[in-house]
């Protein structure tokens, strides 16, 4: 299922409680530009479709990553990047915002989406760690 535009912008505004649809859609525009850097192939191609289409093409055009991030040199990324935005605050606007991303892929595609990131990106998403699983 593919969120719309609207309806996406509206969840990150509401999550990352946002005075506007322009800040929710900064902090989208910022963490999914980082994720996409991450993710590869079939893994990535399948997110894209599941999100608003202009927030795909900046999943599937992502900032180049000279190496993977770790969750938390891509929180001082994050906040870099987000006018504003602080690395105590930026953790927000990725929960957010990966919130968002986590509900729209759903179960399964988010289990290969973690398989690509570095350890430690579970939360990030706003899931419990792998290790606190059923």
């Amino acid at each position: 299922m593919t969120l719309r535009w609207e309806a996406f912008l509206d969840r990150v505004q509401e999550r990352g409680e946002y005075d506007t649809a322009e800040e929710a859609e900064r902090a989208a525009r910022v963490v999914l530009a980082l994720l996409g850097a991450h993710l590869v192939g079939q893994v990535r191609a399948e997110l894209a479709a599941r999100l608003p289409e202009a927030l795909a093409l900046v999943l599937l055009n992502p900032l180049q990553a000279a190496e993977p991030l770790t969750p938390d040199r891509f929180v001082r990324a994050t906040a870099a990047w987000i006018e504003g935005a602080t690395e105590q605050t930026a953790p927000w606007d990725i929960g957010a915002v990966l919130s968002i991303v986590a509900d729209a892929a759903g179960d399964q595609l988010m289990d290969r989406i973690l398989f690509q990131l570095p350890p430690g990106y579970d939360l990030l998403f706003g899931r419990p760690p792998a290790s606190h699983r059923p």
